[in-house]
């Protein structure tokens, strides 16, 4: 047993992330020798390569303001550890969260012991997570999908709605090499009969979306279909969406291409399944909606965005550009070695006025030196320490010119903890 909150968060990050077999095996048994805890509360799969996160929050917002206990599930974590797993917008409680951690820590040797296999960290998160919503009086669970979607730990649910935000290039070592087999895994959260809205999406992906969704005779929603107005990117952004007026205070113009699909689910739910939700819940919940490290302005010309492949990287830069048209752009950069960064660098390079390379402290990080080697930009540097790379990047009171710090959430967890001298949970 452990006896704080410190010991278990350490003992369950030792674990290995993820397990040798990239199936639902472990969850499934999980599950069974559970009870199954995940069938016990209603539950919403969202998905996505980019703005599943965003989305989750646009969509929770909305359904708290109309007056339901909303659950999250999430990964990974931003400012607090705890903050994974949230109910009515508040994090797990540590004293909570210890209490699960130790049943599920004496569940993963009993499942050692009658299996001879591991679960994996983000595995016994998600079961943690399954417990804790059981156990508390809860209207409906956003679980967002770790990697993926057909073989994610989270894909044992039984939602009443799927959503999938986008279709991107990244974990094509898992998922696939072309945007047709990445979807087709993505598309694997799809239930029989259960609708499935879609965001922003590729339409040469439409024929894959209609297959899947027409065998499982699922009701398929495009967004594209409803069609956008009146975009002023502010900040706040405003736009019009089927005749109402929004505002949303999350920066970038991406942003509202998750609003609108948050809208849209919104729609879903309360024609299919009886919730209730307002226009005034709608208009609400968007306009409440705050996210860390998506395009967020920290400091005075320091933005954090945690774009980490070339689709999101390319949203920010585009946003960037309609904000920021004639300011200088110095970018801090790292990376996890398993991305495709090399093209992600290369986009920097065609807007940074100076470029700065910088190390995470987790051991997946790639090192300063060798991003600096696949560097051409004439005022490009490596700085391995974190805090003093900040120092070095960050904008004088004097100078006009905008920092971005971007590559990675595990990166901007790390540094939005130094600058805004947040501890860790």
């Amino acid at each position: 047993m452990f006896e704080t909150f410190e010991a278990a968060q350490r003992w369950i990050e030792s674990v290995q992330k993820f397990g040798q077999k990239l199936d639902l095996t472990r969850m499934k048994e999980a599950c069974k020798l559970l009870d199954h805890p995940q069938l016990t509360f209603k539950t919403i799969h969202i998905g996505g390569t980019n703005g599943k996160g965003s989305t989750l929050n646009f969509l929770k917002h909305i359904l708290a303001e109309a007056g339901y206990r909303v659950g999250t599930f999430t990964s990974p974590y931003v400012v607090h550890f705890n903050e994974r797993i949230t109910l009515d917008g508040e994090p797990i409680p540590q004293a909570d969260l210890l209490h699960y951690i130790n049943i599920i820590h004496d569940f993963q040797e009993r499942y050692r012991r009658e299996y001879g296999d591991q679960i994996t960290f983000f595995e016994l998160m998600t079961l943690i997570s399954f417990l804790y919503f059981r156990d508390r009086d809860v209207d409906v669970v956003l679980y967002e999908v770790g990697l993926g979607g057909r073989l994610d730990a989270t894909n044992v649910i039984a939602p009443l709605l799927a959503v999938i935000t986008s279709v991107g290039y990244d974990h094509m070592h898992v998922l696939g090499d072309n945007l047709a087999s990445i979807a087709r895994e993505k598309l694997g959260i799809v239930k029989d009969g259960v609708p499935l809205v879609s965001g922003h999406m590729d339409e040469t992906l439409d024929e894959t979306f209609r297959e899947v969704t027409d065998r499982k005779q699922a009701p398929l929603y495009l967004a594209r279909e409803e069609p956008l107005a009146n975009i002023n990117p502010g900040p706040p952004t405003t736009f019009q969406f089927q005749g109402t007026d929004y505002t949303i205070n999350q920066v970038g113009l991406h942003q509202v291409e998750n609003a609108r699909t948050a809208l849209i689910a919104a729609d879903v739910l309360a024609r299919r399944d009886a919730f209730r939700i307002s226009a005034a819940s709608k208009r609400r919940g968007l306009e409440r909606a705050r996210m860390p490290g998506r395009f967020e302005l920290v400091e005075r010309g320091v933005i954090l965005d945690g774009a980490h492949n070339i689709s999101s990287l390319e949203a920010l830069i585009a946003s960037i550009k309609a904000y920021y048209p004639d300011t200088p752009i110095r970018v801090l950069f790292t990376v996890m070695r398993d991305k495709a960064y090399v093209p992600m660098l290369k986009r920097l390079e065609r807007i940074a006025d100076r470029l700065i390379f910088t190390e995470l402290s987790n051991p997946r990080g790639e090192r300063a030196s060798v991003l600096l080697e696949h560097a051409t930009h004439p005022r490009a540097e490596a700085v391995p320490d974190c805090q003093e790379a900040y120092a070095r990047a960050k904008p004088e009171p004097s100078e006009d010119a905008i920092l971005l710090a971007v590559g990675s959430l595990y990166f901007i967890s790390e540094l939005r903890r130094h600058i805004l001298g947040e501890g860790l949970a």
